[in-house]
């Protein structure tokens, strides 16, 4: 199983199941560090897609009520080698896992609002994906397009996917 990229690359994979088991795996760790302030942990981004290609990158959720209240845990996260990120994106936290020091990502953890605007467009872009194929390489497509021009510029690959996104969530 090939998990982990360096930070800012693009470089998209087959789907591989053990993906699914690394996830749960990362779930479990945050539920038991983070208890009664996550309300709801999932699986995310297009990991959680077994019909198209993804970056070899866990994308995972985790839905609060008090940004605050996971913050408190940051040295207990640390320890499982979940590392504070920041809050580049608006009103999201984000946490990263992977080999730090060579600057290598393997999981994405962000933290949201429960039930707010990005936890339903993370759940429910997720959830449409696997219920439309068809859609679903569809976007896998337009990633492999942008994988080519893109592959060290992982924000323009983002950035060229978000019309579809929205499109998508808007469904």
């Amino acid at each position: 199983m090939s998990l982990g990229l360096k930070r800012g690359a693009v470089q998209l994979e087959p789907h591989d199941k053990q993906w699914d088991d690394v996830a749960v795996q990362t779930i479990k760790t945050l539920k038991s560090i983070l208890g009664d302030d996550a309300i709801d942990i999932q699986h995310i981004g297009s990991t959680a897609i077994p019909a198209i290609k993804a970056k070899p990158i866990i994308d995972i959720a985790v839905g609060v009520t008090d940004f605050e209240k996971i913050m408190s845990h940051n040295e207990q996260l640390e320890k499982e080698g979940i590392i504070y990120r920041g809050s580049d994106v608006e009103h999201q936290v984000l946490y990263v896992m992977g080999d730090m020091e060579a600057d290598i990502r393997t999981h994405h953890i962000h933290i949201v609002k429960w039930n707010g605007t990005e936890w339903k467009n993370y759940i429910h872009f997720r959830d449409y994906l696997n219920a439309n194929e068809n859609v679903a390489l569809q976007y896998e497509k337009l990633k492999e397009e942008l994988e080519s021009k893109y592959a060290d510029d992982r924000g323009a690959y983002t950035k060229g996917k978000q019309n579809m996104i929205n499109k998508i969530s808007r469904k």
